[in-house]
């Protein structure tokens, strides 16, 4: 059984994407931005980088560089990959980047915020990596996962936790404040605002979830 550990300060994280929604805050979330050893920015995230003052530079530049400034696009010319196909976006366009280039441990920054159709895009298309990467989802509030199976999930006493189902599928919770049993779930809010009850929590279903846990 998969178990999710919680993003920490300081972790050395793989491979980090940076997008264009709003930029990073947390410490914790600004923690994993510095300290990643690969950086792919979607294309217009560049921009929010450049102007942050971190001292940071992107190992890739991934999208279709609608959104991408001029002096970035002379700047780093020689990292930008362009992929102008409109059927996915610019996030999913760097996950698949990464994948093909043997980089499966993804953690996304920036994802959230700014528009809200493409904030619920974002974190709906954590289950489309599931077969091919593990990505996991870091905003200011907490930190987002797809799951397809029974999985355990390290929290704390007290965590805000809430499921999300894409698929109709069966689910069962253990060690949740508000016990789910063999319970189908039609709708995205049906299973949010549950709390964990200890230093880890289980679910188990028969199709694709998102889990999510605040800090």
């Amino acid at each position: 059984m998969k178990k999710y550990n919680l993003p920490y300060i300081n972790q050395q994280t793989d491979t980090v994407i940076l997008a264009n929604g709003n930029f990073p805050a947390n410490p914790l979330a600004l923690s994993i931005l510095k300290n990643c050893e690969y950086l792919v920015c979607c294309d217009g995230a560049t921009n929010n980088l450049t102007k942050s003052g971190i001292d940071k530079v992107p190992d890739a530049i991934v999208g279709d560089c609608d959104s991408l400034s001029e002096e970035n696009r002379r700047r780093f010319d020689g990292i930008i990959h362009r992929i102008p196909e409109q059927e996915t976006n610019d996030l999913a366009k760097a996950v698949h980047f990464c994948v093909q280039h043997g980089r499966k441990r993804i953690t996304i920054l920036g994802a959230t915020g700014k528009r809200e159709d493409h904030t619920i895009a974002n974190i709906s298309l954590l289950c489309e990596y599931m077969d091919s990467a593990e990505v996991e989802m870091v905003t200011d509030y907490g930190v987002f996962v797809g799951t397809g199976s029974g999985s355990l999930f390290e929290s704390y006493a007290g965590q805000q936790v809430s499921l999300f189902c894409i698929d109709s599928c069966t689910v069962t919770s253990h060690n949740l404040t508000y016990p789910i049993e063999n319970r189908v779930f039609t709708n995205w809010w049906q299973a949010t605002l549950n709390e964990s009850t200890g230093n880890e929590f289980q679910i188990d279903t028969d199709g694709r979830m998102i889990i999510y846990r605040a800090f």
